[in-house]
């Protein structure tokens, strides 16, 4: 236990020193291998093994796809056709980015390139409306996490492939827990900008008006609007496996953004390229390093020691999931996204299990904890990235995120927490318990 105790706060330490994941984790692993005494020479074969999955190519695809989408000027056409329809009352633009990130994330599948596309069309049009850009920058940075909640995600990729349980079904858990973000992000937004005289209303028009333009919105946007409907399409309606899907979108939105949109250019495609590229390495080197610590985790029965900690702490199944969702919330606070699941779903898995709560109901809580984590400060990474997009300082936009997290972030969890319905409703309904 001792070993494990002074491995775990080693990484913590070096994560906080600002030391690179991967070379934190590699640390981390050289304190079990050396405090443990074992043999070390099993570990890089391991996981190098564990990166190589045909499921993990969907993870760089997804991000080109991302890369092409945002550059390709797909993401502006998808904000014109939401603010026909509620872009014209007081805060309505707030509501435009926040379903525009979610059609967004679920072209993409990144929490990254939903900030970065939609922010950077959204933000200076809402500061020209006279919104406060504190205001703006935290809803876009929560807003922003729905790319990992609305499939396809890049998470749930990773914690199907780490759980070995079904994609599809991780997929379809996070989709309630992500509408219903949606619907609490807009409320909240609608409730504190509903004083503002200093935002901007644009002209309401009649029905008739309304429906025209919405008319020539949407068939500028048919294109745009096809990538999720032939992504998601395919993927649940059994056609393309999530790797498939990926590199279909990539195919399909590269010509949309080249020949249609012309918002892509050869030297833009190649940055993206080159990022993407880069995106693969990195996530390849965290892979390896996590599931090296993992394994070495579970060598030294981590799950077990967690569980006979927690039952000392208490045995009533609802204040341990309080104490996971606490640790989930704390671990993503610390590092990114990926390498918290890859580290935790080892770890917490099977002590959820033992509570009752199957791995796709996990998926949802997993996901949602890493959401709240990624706009929770002090670390709070989408914070910061929306912050130097929307260039407002953070103490401006600390207010509105704790607004957001009180009333949208903490009741979406509680409930995906305890009301099990809300992640396995749908992978019941549509894949009929074959998960």
């Amino acid at each position: 236990m001792i070993t494990i105790v002074v491995a775990f706060f080693a990484l913590l330490a070096a994560l906080i020193l600002g030391i690179p994941v991967p070379f934190a984790f590699f640390a981390s692993s050289v304190i079990v291998v050396i405090m443990g005494g074992y043999d070390h020479s099993f570990l890089l074969p391991y996981g190098y093994s564990k990166g190589s999955s045909i499921i993990i190519c969907a993870i760089p695809l997804f991000v080109l796809a991302g890369g092409i989408m945002e550059r390709g000027g797909i993401g502006e056409k998808l904000i014109d056709v939401v603010e026909v329809l509620v872009g014209r009352v007081r805060g309505g633009l707030g509501v435009v980015m926040v379903v525009s990130c979610a059609i967004f994330g679920a072209i993409s599948g990144s929490g990254a390139a939903t900030v970065t596309c939609i922010g950077s069309i959204m933000l200076p049009r809402m500061r020209e409306a006279g919104y406060p850009r504190g205001h703006s920058a935290a809803l876009i940075a929560s807003a922003g996490v729905l790319g990992l909640l609305i499939p396809p995600s890049l998470t749930m990729i990773l914690y199907a492939w780490v759980a070995s349980t079904s994609v599809l079904a991780s997929f379809l858990a996070t989709v309630i827990p992500g509408i219903a973000l949606v619907i609490c992000f807009s409320l909240v937004n609608l409730f504190l900008l509903r004083k503002d005289k200093n935002i901007k209303v644009t002209e309401n028009y009649n029905l008739p008006t309304t429906m025209i333009l919405l008319g020539k919105k949407s068939f500028k946007a048919f294109p745009a609007i096809m990538a999720p409907v032939i992504i998601l399409g395919g993927i649940y309606g059994g056609i393309m496996t999530p790797t498939e899907a990926a590199a279909i979108s990539c195919i399909y939105s590269f010509p949309v953004g080249m020949f249609i949109y012309k918002g892509l250019t050869w030297k833009a495609f190649y940055q993206v390229l080159i990022q993407s590229v880069t995106t693969a390495g990195v996530i390849l080197i965290m892979i390896i390093s996590v599931q090296m610590l993992s394994r070495l985790y579970i060598m030294e029965q981590v799950p077990q020691k967690l569980m006979f900690v927690l039952n000392l702490v208490s045995d009533n199944p609802i204040i341990i999931l309080l104490i996971i969702n606490l640790f989930l919330i704390i671990i993503g606070m610390l590092m990114d996204d990926i390498s918290a699941i890859l580290l935790c779903t080892p770890m917490l898995l099977p002590i959820v299990v033992s509570l009752g709560v199957t791995p796709t109901h996990f998926a949802a809580i997993i996901g949602v904890n890493l959401g709240l984590a990624c706009v929770t400060p002090p670390c709070a990474p989408f914070l910061y990235l929306a912050g130097r997009i929307g260039k407002a300082p953070v103490n401006e936009m600390l207010k509105p995120t704790m607004y957001l997290i009180a009333f949208a972030w903490i009741p979406v969890l509680i409930l995906t927490t305890y009301i099990p319905g809300l992640a396995t409703w749908l992978p019941n309904l549509l894949l009929g318990g074959k998960w």
